[in-house]
């Protein structure tokens, strides 16, 4: 009796802990609409990013680029400017570079391993199929008689290959975030900068002149069905080959 009485507060505390994982775990039914949600969001992702791209190759920008970008750059403020100019400057070579080691490493050396090669390949993926379609659209870059242009480039517009690095590596960042590390202020902290991040970078490209509006919503198109690879990948290779690794 008095080991059984012992027990019970466990037995209690145990039930208690089933009882809502048993919440927070998704009927099935709810799972699989979910899945299908998710599903076809991507599909008509890339859908609208293949008619976006076709329409790019044939027009060098559209009437409502031109009015976003003034709409933009008629904003004065001297703080907001530095704002953008310093988020767009973290997409250039070489910054882009340690950007996207220094995660990668502080990764590697707290041992997760898949992590940071995820990090990398991720990003690189991105960058890759991001050359490809500037080739294919070779839709020019805003002139400097129609806006203002912070600095001239000379490759291809479309689609903007800094939002598409943001949303390669920021949006990875953020999703490792959210899925390893426990809830805290760091975790929270951390969402909201990679995902503060992934929105302003677009918006500095506009405001610049270096990209038009349709140019950065085609890198949003292209790159979250991207990220949705990337992370369907890295749970494939962490349940294959990292599954005794620890998460923080």
């Amino acid at each position: 009796m008095a080991a059984s009485f012992e027990n019970k507060p466990a037995r209690n505390a145990q039930h208690k802990a089933q009882a809502i994982a048993q919440q927070q775990t998704a009927h099935p039914v709810v799972r699989s609409r979910r899945t299908l949600v998710f599903q076809g969001s991507l599909i008509a992702s890339l859908a609208l990013f293949a008619v976006l791209a076709v329409l790019a190759r044939g027009a060098a920008y559209f009437p409502i680029d031109v009015t976003i970008t003034q709409l933009l750059q008629s904003l004065r403020s001297p703080l907001f400017h530095a704002l953008m100019v310093a988020v767009s400057w973290l997409g250039y070579l070489p910054q882009a570079v340690v950007v996207l080691l220094l995660p990668a490493a502080i990764a590697w050396w707290l041992g997760y391993r898949w992590e940071a090669a995820m990090i990398v390949l991720s990003s690189a993926v991105v960058l890759v199929v991001n050359v490809i379609v500037k080739t294919v659209v070779s839709r020019p870059r805003p002139p400097s008689d129609l806006v203002d242009v912070y600095t001239t480039l000379s490759t291809n517009s479309f689609p903007s290959g800094h939002v598409m690095f943001a949303v390669g590596l920021f949006g990875f960042l953020l999703y490792l975030a959210f899925a390893l590390l426990r809830h805290s202020w760091l975790r929270v902290a951390l969402i909201i900068v990679f995902a503060a991040l992934i929105a302003l970078m677009g918006l500095s490209r506009v405001y610049l002149g270096e990209h038009w509006a349709s140019d950065v919503l085609g890198a949003y198109l292209l790159g979250m069905p991207g990220l949705a690879v990337a992370v369907s990948v890295y749970h494939w290779g962490k349940n294959r080959y990292f599954v005794r690794e620890s998460t923080a």
